[in-house]
């Protein structure tokens, strides 16, 4: 067995951090220790595991350390040492206690393995809850949600809906998801997607915090604290999920009944709510760029299986990004590349400038993704839609460019692995008498 100086560096640091006197050290102190632990491949290049519980990458250009998933190859693990002499740590690298116990959940999205049974009872009997209020006490008036449901549905519907699609890593679902059919009965029109997915935008923070604030500032103490209460009940069901659980933990300590109910920015109040393990999970509300930069890592990281090809799993990323940035949007490239580092900056510049490059080759086509990236089981390539779904709406956040309602082309490729290793929902006669009123023909797409 081959040592791995990245796994134990690791586990070294996350050590040290979890230790209380960590924290009691003086600053210069603990960037020294962290110099200390600072590894070089044999190319030269340095790493360091710090801040969110991640790896940085030296940039000896610009003299800034990236964020950036490790090397796979057994053989680059196992040559990695400690650097002597070692670049500057910054202090905003410094790990905390909090950063490596943070929870980051799973990265997969919601076809191959569906939502589990359990979760989609929890939201229907839910949902059977609200039928007897009263639109006029709920009112959906303006916002994303208006564009959604239908014109008598009232917000709490809206909050159920919007809870878990906040919490979702990436919300692209299989059509024939059974918590899409919950709502079925409650949409204006067909959701977004194509044959086989629903490729669902997500929902920001705002758009729930609008919600109560709404009912708040209209008098209606009573019906703004049933929806922030709707918000928490949505998110206990939803965590013992892995790709909802990291952010429906944030929400829950946001809306927490033991806190002061907040008037004001909403917003505001609930991010500062959430504690420092669960940062993680609401970057994208602090920095649309950050979140990028954390979703194009787990995208890395999904490719891992392609270093046993010999193949860069960062350069193959890159080449996947700049595969759904010339289908989408190519001019939006420009408010990318600064949140790159110079690598991927250069190898997503010419993914895109040249069609005779070979990484033109990880492209996908009308078959899906080529051979070499086929990934090698479900799980893996339902981590791989997730992250890539993900980073695709991470930049066209960041860009401010409308997401494909029929999917990213890489994203869509990536399903095709799973078409035929999908989770078909069983529906028993109870859930079937359950649902009568609600009907499947909002899933076509003619």
């Amino acid at each position: 067995m081959h040592w791995d100086g990245f796994a134990a560096m690791e586990r070294d640091v996350r050590e040290m951090a979890a230790d209380p006197r960590w924290a009691e050290l003086p600053l210069p102190s603990r960037a020294q220790a962290m110099a200390d632990r600072v590894l070089v491949t044999p190319e030269g290049a340095c790493w360091v595991f710090g801040a969110h519980g991640r790896w940085y990458r030296y940039e000896p250009s610009d003299g800034v350390w990236h964020l950036s998933a490790p090397p796979v190859r057994p053989d680059l693990r196992a040559a990695a040492r400690p650097a002597r002499p070692a670049p500057r740590v910054p202090v905003s690298l410094l790990p905390a206690a909090a950063d490596c116990a943070a929870d980051r959940g799973s990265t997969q999205a919601f076809v191959g393995p569906d939502v589990p049974r359990e979760i989609t009872d929890g939201i229907r009997e839910l949902i059977s809850t609200l039928r007897d209020l009263r639109q006029a006490d709920f009112p959906l008036d303006g916002g994303p949600f208006s564009d959604i449901f239908a014109d008598d549905v009232p917000s709490t519907v809206a909050v159920v809906w919007g809870t878990i699609m906040w919490c979702a890593y990436a919300p692209a679902f299989d059509g024939n998801e059974a918590l899409l059919t919950v709502f079925g009965e409650f949409l204006a029109r067909p959701l977004p997607g194509d044959d086989w997915i629903r490729w669902l935008p997500g929902t920001r923070l705002d758009a729930l915090a609008d919600l109560y604030g709404e009912r708040i500032g209209s008098g209606a103490q009573v019906a703004g604290l049933r929806l922030a209460g709707l918000m928490g009940q949505t998110a206990k069901v939803l965590r013992s999920d892995a790709r909802f659980r990291p952010r429906a933990d944030a929400l829950l300590a946001m809306v927490a009944p033991n806190r002061p109910w907040p008037r004001g920015d909403v917003r505001r109040t609930w991010l500062a709510r959430v504690p420092p393990h669960l940062t993680a999970a609401v970057i994208g509300e602090h920095s649309p760029g950050e979140h990028f930069r954390h979703v194009f890592y787990d995208l890395v990281e999904s490719l891992s299986y392609v270093a046993a090809t010999g193949a860069d799993p960062r350069a193959v990323a890159a080449s996947l990004l700049a595969a759904d940035v010339a289908a989408v949007a190519p001019n939006a490239v420009e408010s990318i590349y600064g949140w790159l580092d110079p690598q991927l900056r250069n190898t997503l510049y010419v993914a895109l400038a040249d069609p005779r490059h070979p990484l033109r080759g990880c492209w996908p086509d009308a078959d899906g993704l080529p051979a070499p990236l086929e990934p090698p089981d479900r799980n893996t390539a339902a981590a791989l839609l997730g992250s890539a779904y993900a980073t695709g709406l991470a930049w066209c956040r960041l860009t401010g460019t409308p997401p494909p309602p029929r999917g990213f082309p890489v994203a869509a490729a990536v399903s095709r692995s799973l078409l035929h290793q999908r989770d078909d929902p069983v529906i028993d006669d109870g859930t079937r008498r359950a649902g009568a009123q609600t009907t499947a023909s909002w899933l076509d797409h003619n």
